[in-house]
């Protein structure tokens, strides 16, 4: 037990005597209750999916945006971090069935997916982009105009989603859905994909690096927003994750995180979205 000494107590040093106004006060562990593991912040994310979450040059350490995110949210919270891989068509599971406390993995605010899920503020806006080959023939200045062409985009995320729709509406191209982002990019690199649709923060990573193949051809404006992800019924832990993500806002910190991942301030046009 931790005491707090009444400092006009004087002489005395009886703890409990009442003339001497002592308070006793217990400390309380502000963390109690609020993860799966006491002390542990336990964090799923697809490890390659760049620049979020991808693994360093020595191929097992976590490196990225959201990595970054996790690091400073689990240190305000007092917490330890613990990054757990997981495939992305079972990250919603594995948060179902309690592998971890949290997604952090450029989860998209749905209002499909708050029905199950609660969801920090955000903290990083995104749009949709259509990504073709520097050397490309082909002419489609956005994905509307992609019929008859070979699209790829990673299943079950929003890019899957928007393609989906655009074929509900009469669109007709040969859809290539992939498990990782990455093999998009590398097959449309390899000329077996005619263009990759994909969330246009990634898309900008890959156009960025040096001697890049690759070449933005539309983008949309950015009206998704990122969340960390949570299950219903811990709202301690809901409200501690967002206030984490304000005060980063409020000093810097996240636009640090993003300058040092995209070369500037792409989080400041989130600050004033609803969660």
């Amino acid at each position: 037990m931790d005491y707090e000494k009444n400092d006009d107590c004087g002489s005395c040093c009886c703890r409990s005597c009442r003339r001497c106004v002592h308070r006793l006060r217990k400390k309380t562990d502000t963390t109690k209750g609020l993860t799966l593991e006491k002390g542990v912040l336990k964090v799923g994310m697809e490890v390659g999916y760049p620049p979020f979450e991808y693994f360093d040059a020595d191929g097992k350490t976590p490196v990225g945006f959201d990595v970054s995110l996790g690091k400073e949210v689990s240190k305000r919270l007092g917490l330890e971090v613990q990054f757990v891989d997981t495939a992305w068509d079972g990250i919603f599971a594995g948060l179902d069935t309690d592998k971890y406390d949290c997604i952090m993995s450029a989860v998209t605010i749905t209002d499909e997916r708050k029905q199950k899920y609660d969801f920090s503020r955000p903290y990083i806006g995104n749009g949709q982009s259509m990504v073709l080959t520097k050397n490309t023939k082909v002419t489609a200045k956005s994905p509307e105009e992609l019929g008859g062409m070979k699209v790829a985009y990673q299943a079950e995320t929003t890019s899957d989603i928007y393609m989906k729709k655009l074929a509900a509406g009469g669109l007709k191209y040969e859809a290539e859905e992939y498990d990782k982002v990455m093999n998009c990019f590398d097959d449309l690199k390899l000329g077996r994909v005619d263009a990759v649709v994909a969330d246009s923060l990634v898309s900008v990573d890959y156009v960025n690096k040096p001697d890049s193949p690759f070449v933005i051809a539309w983008k949309a404006d950015p009206t998704e927003f990122f969340g960390v992800c949570m299950k219903k019924g811990n709202a301690a832990l809901v409200s501690a994750v967002s206030k984490a993500i304000t005060d980063m806002y409020a000093d810097g910190t996240l636009v640090k995180i993003s300058t040092d991942v995209f070369g500037s301030d792409m989080v400041s046009g989130a600050k004033d979205k609803a969660e």
